[in-house]
């Protein structure tokens, strides 16, 4: 049976650490709602130790009475524990190194201080009250032996669930399948998959933890996040039901006015190529696509447009041929003969080879005038 896979979003937390990106109260107010309204499960809101105003923000964000479920991130330290307990009814994301290069460069600990800190820090969020997920940061690169005992120590401390961080990108499809497969079997907690897209490679990663037996997949609107960003929503949430069958519980015709809103929000606005969102992805413009599409919109479509709110749209430029002329004319309301539309191929190529555009609504009557004038002149003579 395949299992519905639980989305959350960290647009709000992984995503405003891409460099240079600052959400307002009002844009991450505006963003949670967007996001709850097309279902999206659970939502990392923030950073709570980062101060008042961050807090603030997180607990009016709690204060919506939204359906998702919210998530705060902290480090595996008091401070941190006590500024997330100052946010309200959260699930709180527990993060901590995993990987020896990490753990001795970064912290300048060893393997058995995390594994205290582990059994103390979630010990102690649970005596609070809290929901706990864990986090293992940099487990793409971490011993797996070592990653298992970590896994239990969370487990027998009263976590719900552990995040496998690719936290540099570094791993590809086949490792994540083989380390989330080795991981599943050695702790009952269920796996959360957080993948960086610094190889390109976060959507496809995380697709291969799901089917690996990961529960909950990490994802930021339109990739935002460090360096490369992170798997991003619309491809996650679309590939799983595409291509695997697998419910995320979201409304995929609302990821376009997500990807607008997150877009302008973050001063990063969504490349027109963008898969699934990009203003050009439906788009067609070569002969033998708009030939094809034409006579059966499965030849060039891998699934069908309206699935995430979209619709084909078909230009005109040098790789047009006069089936696509015909067409795009005829929604015009213009009739072309064969010979006439024939001929309007040739100066629309030029017009995009000189102009370096596709031709207006102006541009395509001035060419039918162009090429009914000389049978207009025939006929006054």
């Amino acid at each position: 049976m395949n299992l519905a896979i639980g989305i959350n979003d960290t647009t709000l937390r992984d995503g405003e650490q891409t460099a240079g990106v600052v959400f307002s109260a009002e844009d991450k107010i505006a963003i949670a709602r967007a996001l709850d309204h097309a279902g999206v499960a659970e939502m990392e809101v923030g950073i709570p130790a980062l101060g008042p105003e961050e807090r603030d923000t997180i607990r009016a964000i709690g204060a919506l009475g939204l359906r998702a479920r919210l998530m705060v991130w902290a480090r595996m330290c008091r401070s941190d524990l006590d500024a997330a307990g100052l946010c309200g009814p959260v699930l709180a994301h527990l993060s901590i190194p995993v990987s020896d290069i990490q753990i001795r460069r970064k912290l300048g600990r060893s393997r058995l201080w995390v594994l205290k800190a582990v059994t103390r820090f979630v010990g102690a969020a649970v005596d609070r009250g809290m929901t706990v997920s864990v986090g293992a940061e940099d487990a793409s690169r971490a011993d797996p032996g070592f990653l298992y005992r970590v896994a239990d120590a969370a487990q027998k401390a009263g976590a719900c669930r552990l995040r496998f961080a690719d936290t540099l990108g570094v791993l590809d499809p086949f490792a994540v399948y083989e380390r989330v497969s080795a991981l599943i079997k050695n702790t009952d907690l269920p796996i959360e998959m957080h993948a960086h897209d610094d190889l390109g490679l976060a959507t496809a990663n995380t697709l291969a933890a799901v089917l690996a037996g990961a529960r909950h997949a990490n994802t930021t609107v339109n990739g935002l996040g460090e360096r490369a960003g992170n798997a991003s929503l619309e491809e996650v949430a679309l590939a799983l039901q595409v291509i695997h069958g697998r419910a995320t519980g979201i409304d995929l015709t609302q990821l376009p006015v997500i990807s607008d809103l997150v877009g302008r929000a973050s001063g990063r606005p969504t490349p027109p190529q963008k898969s699934v969102v990009g203003d050009a992805v439906f788009t067609h413009e070569a002969g033998i696509h708009v030939d094809g599409l034409l006579k059966d919109v499965r030849t060039y479509q891998g699934f069908d447009p309206a699935q995430v709110g979209r619709a084909h749209r078909i230009v005109l430029g040098k790789h047009s041929g006069s089936r696509a002329v015909a067409h795009v004319y005829g929604k015009m309301g213009i009739a072309l003969s064969r010979e006439q539309a024939q001929e309007i191929v040739g100066l629309i190529r030029a017009h995009a080879v000189r102009t370096k555009s596709p031709p207006t609504d102006q541009d395509l009557r001035g060419f039918l005038g162009t090429v009914c004038a000389p049978a207009l002149a025939r006929a006054v003579v």
